[in-house]
C-alpha cells in the first residue's frame, strides 16, 4: 500500500520499525507468525539501524524524493517518539533539493490527536486497513479473542480526516464480502475516501498445495466485484475516487508502466527491512530461503543488485506458462504476484495464477473503455499536431 501521486523509483523497501508485532490478530494476517525468526523477543528498530536505513536509502535513490514506506505488523507500535527520530534524521541526512516522501500502513487502533497531528504536519500518506461495515470488516479484522475492531479503526481514520491527512483505504476482499461489491463501495465512499485500494485474499492451506481456505476469495466472484464497482465508478466517481487498479488498468492506455509491484513484468523491487536491519527479497517472503542479507553489514543499493535478488525478480516473468504468454491482457497482469501462481493451466502446465480466471474478466471488461481513452489521446495529439 502507498498512494501511487507520483511516478516513484523502480524500488520501494517496506521497512518493518516494529517487526511483526501487532495490537491486533486478524485471522488472515500472514505477517504474525514472522516474529519466530527472531526469538529473543526484541522488535523495535533501534537507532543505529535506523540512521544506516535512512542513509542508505538515500544514497539507493536516484530520483530528487526518498520515499520511506513504513510498515508492519503494526508499525505504529514502534512508538510517536521514534518517528519524531526518523523524519528528524531525514532532514538531517537529506542533501539539499532531495525530499522525503513518508508513508505508514496502519489498523488506525492506536492513533489519536497527537499522532494525527504528526502525521499531517510531516505529510505522511497513511493507508488504513477496512474492509466494509461491521458485517464484513469484524470478521476477520478484530482483537485476540475476537472482539471487534471497526469502532476504533474509524475513530482513527476521522482523526485523520480531522487533521487533513492524506489518507487511502485498504480493503481486503474475501470470501465474505466479495458478494457485496456495491454495497463495500458504497460504504468506502460514505467515508469520504478518495483513494482505496482492493487487496485479493488469496492463502493456502497448510500442507496442501493449491487448496485455498475458505477465507479466500474466489477468483470469479473476485473479477464479478472489480467490473461491479467499475462499472458505478466510471458513471459517478471517475473523476473524485482513485481506485489503485482501475488506475493499472488504464495505464495501458497512456502505454505507461505498472506503478504497482504485482503487475509489473518482473518483480524485486519491493523488498523488506526487518527491524533488525535484515533485507528480505519481499513481503510475502520473509523467509530463511530469501534472506539477502543485513543493512548493517551491507547495503541496501548491494542487496537491491545482488544476483539471488535479481533472479527472484526475473522468475516472474521467466516462469510464466504459456497460455499467460498468449493471453490477449498479459500487459495488463503479467502474471500478477509469484505467490499466487500455484494453480494448473488447462494444458497441465504448472504456475498458473489463481486468480488468473478473475483478473482476465476483469481487464477485458474495462478494455473497450481503455481503448476508447487511447483514442481520445491519439486525436488529441493529432490536433495539437495540427498548423
Amino acid at each position: 500500500m502507498l498512494i501511487m501521486t507520483e511516478e516513484f523509483n523502480d524500488f520501494q523497501v517496506f521497512v518493518k520499525p516494529a517487526g511483526a508485532r501487532c495490537n491486533m490478530n486478524c485471522s488472515y494476517c500472514y505477517y504474525l507468525e514472522k516474529d519466530s525468526l527472531y526469538p529473543d523477543g526484541t522488535f523495535l528498530m533501534n537507532d543505529e539501524t535506523l540512521e544506516k536505513y535512512t542513509r542508505q536509502l538515500i544514497d539507493a535513490s536516484d530520483e530528487d524524493y526518498v520515499l520511506f514506506s513504513w510498515h508492519g505488523g503494526e508499525p505504529t507500535l514502534a512508538g510517536l517518539e521514534f518517528f519524531r527520530k526518523a523524519v528528524a534524521l531525514q532532514r538531517k541526512l537529506l542533501p539539499p533539493g532531495k525530499r522525503a516522501i513518508n508513508g505508514i500502513q496502519t489498523n488506525g487502533t492506536l492513533l489519536d490527536d497527537s499522532w494525527c497531528r504528526f502525521l499531517a504536519a510531516e505529510k505522511f500518506m497513511v493507508g488504513i486497513s477496512i474492509d466494509g461495515p461491521d458485517e464484513f470488516h469484524n470478521i476477520n479484522r478484530h482483537f485476540s479473542a475476537g472482539k471487534p475492531s471497526l469502532a476504533r479503526v474509524l475513530r482513527g481514520y476521522e482523526l485523520l480526516r480531522k487533521h487533513q491527512v492524506t489518507t487511502e483505504i485498504l480493503c481486503v476482499v474475501n470470501s465474505a464480502n466479495v458478494k457485496y461489491p456495491l454495497q463495500i463501495y458504497d460504504f468506502l465512499k460514505s467515508l469520504g475516501t478518495k483513494y482505496i485500494t482492493f487487496l485479493p485474499l488469496v492463502e493456502t492451506e497448510p500442507g496442501l498445495p493449491g487448496c485455498v481456505t475458505a477465507r479466500s476469495v474466489p477468483s470469479d466472484e473476485f473479477g464479478q466485484f472489480l467490473c461491479t464497482v467499475f462499472d458505478k465508478w466510471i458513471v459517478n466517481d471517475i473523476e473524485r475516487i482513485t481506485i489503485q487498479i482501475f488506475e493499472e488498468a488504464t495505464r495501458k492506455a497512456f502505454n505507461r508502466d505498472h506503478t504497482l509491484c504485482i503487475f509489473k513484468v518482473n518483480c524485486g523491487g519491493v523488498p523488506v527491512v526487518e527491524h533488525n536491519g535484515d533485507f528480505y527479497s519481499c513481503d510475502h517472503y520473509v523467509d530463511k530461503d530469501h534472506l539477502i542479507g543485513n543493512i548493517n553489514a551491507g547495503t541496501l543499493s548491494g542487496f537491491l543488485n545482488d544476483n539471488r535478488q535479481l533472479e527472484f525478480g526475473k522468475a516472474k516473468s521467466s516462469t510464466l506458462p504459456g497460455c499467460c504468454r498468449e493471453c490477449n491482457v498479459l500487459d495488463m497482469c503479467n502474471g500478477e504476484c509469484p505467490k499466487n501462481r500455484f494453480i494448473m493451466t488447462p494444458d497441465g502446465e504448472p504456475g498458473l495464477n489463481y486468480l488468473c480466471s478473475g483478473y482476465k474478466m476483469f481487464f477485458n471488461h474495462c478494455l473497450p473503455f481503455i481503448e476508447a481513452l487511447r483514442q481520445v489521446l491519439l486525436n488529441e495529439q493529432g490536433e495539437a499536431l495540427t498548423p
